[in-house]
């Protein structure tokens, strides 16, 4: 706290006096925060005491009263209001003549920071001195003792004055008879004497006196006076300074509670930022109206000190005068009569009053029989040694610490209220949990006067904590035992506020959105509601019943009472002994905050408090609701009806409008809301609270379950998150930025889900199953938003279809309202990357809708066999796809994502390809015509689209799958343009060599996307293309060849371009392995193109040449036979399998399961063989017809086996089966070897 002010004795020339106003200025002037000891003899403690709030004004120079002054005579200004002597004029000095029990709890709320953590102890001063006074004194003590977090709350507890209210109204009478049956059975409340009321009465004169009140009164010398104000302006007195009246409260003008003015400027910072919270009305007196003054819940004290006593620390309130003069600028007064000795119990109580107030000095003025005789001046360090009171400091010392151990040891259970009880005379001290006494009371109720102002406390230090930025997570173990013990001590019918606000708390302390760390320890650790924590119980249990370190327990010659004490003192003298009661518990307790790393387990730890705020906040609206009553038992119906699909996709157009109107007008919240609420009033602001909170437990749980592909449960999920969302806005008089960015997360999530329940149609049992389900929770909080809304605003965008197109356009204009959210007002500049995310969803929506139309365009195409005319349906399909690709491209680029702007384009094209298909001309007995011009736009078109799609991708590396993707499409688009121009030739429009160059022209193209070299899955499908594109041209060249007539060089041009694509064509069948039927036909279609080179030739030895390299194709064949053998035999074996069992029926061979064309096979040997036949007649005619005879007998050899194999093909059957053929194929090229095809002969 700014402003706090320390000084300690001694050493500093004057008391600790500061308030909470401070100003800066002597805070820099003070540096005396140093730690002093006060050393006497063999004696030492320390003591530092920092003033954190004082009400009176600086010590004023006290008056020296002359010789035989009389002070049973009354001074003028008796009995009046003084600011220097505060409540000490009319009472003994600190002691209120009115018992205040809670005189702790008013201390707590002003210094909520403290409490919990910082301060063992906080209370009365006089409460403090009683207790180091214990083994002094035979005098009773009764204290009610109160735990939070690691800080006792004492509080006296006036049994006599607690009795005789409980005769009145009837409170307490359990604890009357308890205290009588067990305690003291002759009970009577015993009177004051007039002795002590004249002693009061005097002092009273005496100190205003003293104030220099009265002209009887002489006051002290100038000399004096101007040492005093002298000594007041000297660096050291900075702490002296002008600090009254308190600039935090002050009490000439402070309000009722003063944590009113003090908590309305505080915002509610653990909150949800959007909400404009305070804590208002979440202070005292609006919570409760109690008549929490009366009790004593104010902070009436002169001074709050916060005193470090050795290793205690202690928050004590203090009401004792001080007083300027003498060798020091502050003292305290004390009158004594001079025929009474100080005693032991004086003077502990005269040293405890100056070290807690830092007062260096003290002045007594001794009397006889009320007449002043003396004045003398005592150095606080020295009255531990005067006569007659001689005490040791350390043995005090030691009190204090075994004192604060014992009850720390055995007061654990937070929200309970223990009495501290010793009776007079008696040496035992006892500590009762009166809580449980009440609990085990006979009658239904008791009440217990406490209750109320601990509940209060637990709940502002719970919401001190959560309002500290600066605090982690270690604390919220803390936060939620302090709520939960809250909640559990209050009457939830009186107090439904505090309820509703400690619920929210705790589901404030589950974090929704972020990974949890440790949660395996922490599910371990648990976390108790009121205890402090489990290693106390289990460190506890280790001690022996009769160990001297626990005196908690007791033994069998204990008297019969003990058992219902929590622990006893055996002896005051106990307290003397150093560390007798040194504490068993941990210091600073550490509470567990159980958190699963489960999100859907967290989600509903959130829900199960939003719904008890809920009730709370509904059980405190007097007006009763127009609605019928909801019964909770009845599950609220998720609307799937078929009826929301038979409307269509064009009806979702107009009703998704609801989604961006939820804004309500200000109007609306001129009048109480639809459960009769009043806006502005704290239960709407909590409700505002509660139903975001919820919406956002729902959010996340309809992400989790996204993410586990259990789509139906995220539909209901998210359902429900918008249904909160419903209902907020109902509450709402506007919506903060925060809130509709949380919106446009919910309908993006919306939109995703919608998208894969279309996307996984199949699935949609299973998902209506998980969408119908609900929980009772679910279904109690559904009813608590019907109270303030109907809900029914999201139920289109929520609903369960089973039309894959109605869900793709509800998904669609989900991310499309998200988008508008985004883009206007205060969000347009807020959330860049949340507007980048949604873009890309609407790209990717709009590609999905695309490809549907798309594909539904193509299905409508292949079942139109019959006219093959362009419907009309089919049009505003390709419409529709172009439409959506061109949308999702825009949202792609508007993000600058080129990828995907690929993909778009890449998808476009295919449409075009699409359309294309649908312009193909088809004659009246329903062949297919000729190539269209149509067909030709549509296919240019889509390349068009495949060359942008290249365009927007720059270079493979930017991502290499999408670029192969586009590659491979622009080169079937070239292949399948140039194969339709090739097969069906428009030759009614366009000559024959255009044909060609603009089929070599596309050909060549789609050559040139074939990627060969690149590894990867489509290496083999690229090298077929290639290979068939070689063989197509060279087909081509080969027919031109034929045709061309009178032009040689052309001639021979084609026939070196034949050549040379017949080769490539060959080498690249040969490297598949999996195509021996194109590699066959390729090399036939060579041997025909050599036969026919051969009918054009003269001589014989040209003739005999082109005919033997013609055989060497044919040897070559042999290769593709193999592989057609293969597979013959493969597919054979799995049509009849053998008699091995199973073992047969294995997975067949990847070639063969690919299946080969048996047909064709056959069409092919058919024209092998007599192809064969005739090179081998002709062989053998040319080799025996020339003029010269065979020039060796290998050449002999030769003809030999021509003739031999051409026998054989002759006898060969035709009709025997085709492995049959196939294999006496292999075995005939068997025998041509190496030589056979005249290589060598060709040399000589």
């Amino acid at each position: 706290m700014s402003g706090e002010r320390s000084a300690e004795r001694p050493g500093s020339p004057g008391p600790a006096s500061g308030d909470r106003g401070d100003s800066k200025g002597q805070d820099s002037k003070e540096d005396s925060r140093q730690e002093l000891a006060m050393c006497l003899g063999i004696n030492e403690v320390k003591s530092r005491a920092v003033v954190k709030y004082s009400a009176a004004p600086p010590p004023a120079t006290y008056a020296l009263l002359q010789e035989k002054t009389d002070l049973k005579l009354p001074p003028a200004n008796w009995l009046r209001e003084s600011t220097q002597l505060g409540p000490a004029g009319t009472t003994v000095l600190g002691s209120s003549s009115k018992s205040k029990p809670f005189s702790s709890f008013g201390m707590a709320y002003d210094f909520i920071d403290s409490i919990g953590d910082d301060v063992d102890v906080v209370s009365d001063s006089e409460n403090i001195k009683k207790l180091l006074k214990i083994p002094y004194s035979k005098s009773h003590v009764s204290m009610a003792v109160h735990r939070v977090g690691r800080t006792l709350l004492l509080d006296e507890l006036d049994i006599q004055e607690l009795f005789m209210r409980s005769s009145q109204t009837g409170d307490w009478t359990w604890l009357k008879e308890f205290y009588q049956r067990l305690v003291d059975q002759k009970w009577q409340r015993k009177k004051k004497s007039k002795e002590q009321w004249y002693q009061r009465a005097i002092l009273s004169k005496f100190l205003y006196y003293s104030i220099n009140g009265d002209g009887a009164a002489e006051p002290v010398s100038n000399d004096l006076d101007e040492a005093s104000r002298s000594g007041e302006e000297e660096p050291g007195a900075g702490e002296l300074g002008p600090s009254w009246p308190a600039t935090f409260a002050s009490p000439a003008s402070e309000p009722e509670d003063p944590e009113a003015d003090k908590e309305d400027s505080v915002p509610l910072e653990f909150a949800l930022g959007h909400v404009d919270s305070s804590l208002k009305e979440q202070n005292l007196p609006t919570l409760f109206n109690e008549g929490e003054n009366s009790q004593g819940l104010r902070n009436d004290f002169v001074r709050n000190i916060l005193w470090t006593f050795e290793d205690i620390h202690m928050l004590v309130g203090s009401n004792m005068p001080i007083f300027g003069g003498g060798r020091y600028p502050a003292v305290s007064l004390r009158l004594r009569d001079n025929n009474k000795p100080i005693n032991v119990l004086t003077g502990i109580d005269y040293w405890l009053d100056n070290l807690m107030c830092n007062v260096p000095e003290l002045v007594m003025c001794f009397h006889v029989n009320g007449i002043v005789q003396k004045y003398e001046m005592i150095k606080t360090e020295d009255i531990p040694d005067l006569e007659n009171s001689n005490f040791s400091t350390r043995v005090v010392k030691d009190i204090a610490q075994n004192i604060l151990s014992f009850l720390k040891s055995n007061c654990t259970k937070e929200g309970h209220t223990y009495w501290l009880f010793k009776a007079s005379g008696s040496d035992i001290v006892k500590l009762y949990d009166l809580t449980t006494l009440c609990e085990e009371a006979a009658e239904e109720k008791c009440q217990n006067p406490f209750t109320l102002p601990v509940a209060v406390l637990l709940y502002k230090v719970a919401s001190n904590m959560m309002m500290k930025k600066n605090q982690n997570r270690k604390h919220y173990g803390t936060i939620r035992t302090l709520l939960l013990n809250c909640v559990k001590l209050l009457d939830h019918d009186r107090h439904p506020q505090i309820i509703a606000s400690a619920n929210y708390m705790l589901s404030e302390l589950f974090q929704l959105d972020e990974p949890v760390e440790g949660g395996e320890e922490a599910l371990r650790g648990g976390g108790s509601e009121d205890s402090y924590s489990e290693e106390e119980d289990e460190e506890e249990e280790e001690l022996p019943e009769d160990s001297d370190e626990n005196g908690s327990y007791s033994t069998s010659s204990d008297p019969p009472d003990d058992s219902k004490a929590v622990a006893i003192i055996r002896s005051v003298g106990e307290l003397s002994v150093p560390e007798k009661y040194k504490s068993t518990h941990q210091i600073r307790p550490s509470y567990v905050f159980p958190v699963s790393p489960d999100k859907e387990e967290r989600c509903r730890h959130v829900l199960s408090y939003v719904l008890k705020g809920l009730k709370a906040v509904d059980s405190s609206i007097k007006k009763e609701s127009d609605l019928p009553a909801a019964d909770p038992n009845t599950p609220i119906p998720l609307k799937y009806e078929e009826g929301s699909q038979s409307a269509g996709p064009s009806t979702v157009e107009k009703d998704m409008a609801l989604f961006l109107d939820r804004a309500p007008s200000r109007e609306d919240f001129k009048h109480p809301t639809r459960s009769g609420m009043i806006p502005g009033s704290w239960q709407h602001r909590m409700k505002l609270q509660l139903f975001l909170k919820a919406s956002r437990a729902y959010y996340v749980l309809s992400d989790a379950a996204t993410n586990l592909l259990k789509y139906g449960r995220a539909l209901r999920y998210i359902k429900l998150a918008l249904q909160c969302h419903d209902a907020y806005c109902a509450v709402s008089p506007g919506l903060h930025p925060e809130v509709l960015l949380f919106h446009s997360q919910c309908l993006a999530l919306c939109g995703d889900i919608q998208l894969m329940l279309a996307q996984n149609a199949s699935n949609r049992a299973a998902y209506l199953e998980e969408y119908s389900y609900q929980t009772r929770e679910d279904q109690e909080i559904l009813h608590c938003l019907h109270r303030e809304s109907s809900c029914q605003a999201f139920n289109l965008a929520t609903d369960l279809a089973t039309d894959p197109e109605y869900q793709l356009t509800v998904s669609c204009k989900c991310y499309e309202a998200a988008h508008e959210l985004l883009t206007s007002g205060d969000l347009k500049e807020q959330s860049p990357e949340q507007l980048a995310q949604v873009l890309k969803r609407l790209g990717n929506i709009r590609n999905e809708m695309g490809v549907f139309y798309m594909n539904q365009a193509a299905a409508v195409q292949t079942e139109n066999t019959v006219t093959r005319a362009v419907s009309a349906a089919e049009q505003e399909l390709w419409k529709k796809s172009f439409s959506c690709f061109e949308k999702g491209m825009k949202d792609f680029e508007a993000i600058g994502d080129a990828t995907n702007t690929a993909l778009l384009l890449c998808n476009t094209g295919r449409l075009m390809r699409i359309c294309a298909q649908a312009h193909c001309a088809v004659t009246s007995d329903l062949r297919r015509g000729e190539f269209s011009p149509e067909e030709a736009l549509y296919y240019n078109k889509a390349i068009d689209y495949y060359l942008r799609a290249m365009k927007s991708l720059v270079r493979r590396e930017s991502h290499a799958v999408v670029w192969d993707s586009v590659n491979w499409e622009l080169s079937t688009t070239y292949f399948t343009l140039a194969t339709l121009q090739q097969d069906y030739a428009p030759l009614s429009r366009k000559a024959q060599e255009q044909i060609e160059r603009e089929v070599t022209e596309a050909m060549v193209k789609s050559l040139k996307y074939c990627d060969l070299h690149t590894e990867s899955a489509r290496q083999p499908l690229y090298q077929y293309r290639a290979a068939t594109i070689h063989h197509r041209l060279a087909s081509m060249y080969h027919s031109c060849f034929r045709n061309q007539v009178g032009d040689e060089h052309l001639r021979k041009q084609h026939r070196g371009l034949a050549e040379l694509h017949y080769s490539k064509a060959v080498r690249l069948f040969h490297i598949l392995k999996d195509a021996p039927c194109e590699l066959l036909r390729t090399q036939l279609e060579r041997v025909a193109f050599a036969e026919f080179q051969m009918a054009g030739q003269n001589s014989n030895t040209t003739k005999l040449k082109t005919l033997r390299g013609a055989l060497e194709i044919m040897a070559e064949t042999r290769h593709a036979f193999q592989l057609i053998h293969r597979e013959l035999l493969e597919e054979q074996s799995q049509v009849d399998p053998p008699d091995r069992g199973t073992e047969g029926t294995g997975s067949p061979d990847p070639a063969a399961s690919s299946g080969l064309n048996t047909q064709e096979v056959q069409r092919l040997v058919a024209v092998f063989e007599p192809s064969f036949s005739f090179l081998l007649l002709q062989l053998v005619k040319l080799t025996t017809a020339t003029k010269r005879k065979p020039s060796g007998a290998h050449e002999e050899e030769l003809v030999k086996t021509y003739k031999q194999l051409y026998s054989t093909l002759l006898r060969a059957d035709k009709a025997a089966p085709l492995p049959g053929r196939v294999e006496l194929i292999l075995s005939l090229l068997g025998q041509l070897g190496p030589g056979t095809s005249g290589g060598d002969s060709e040399a000589s």
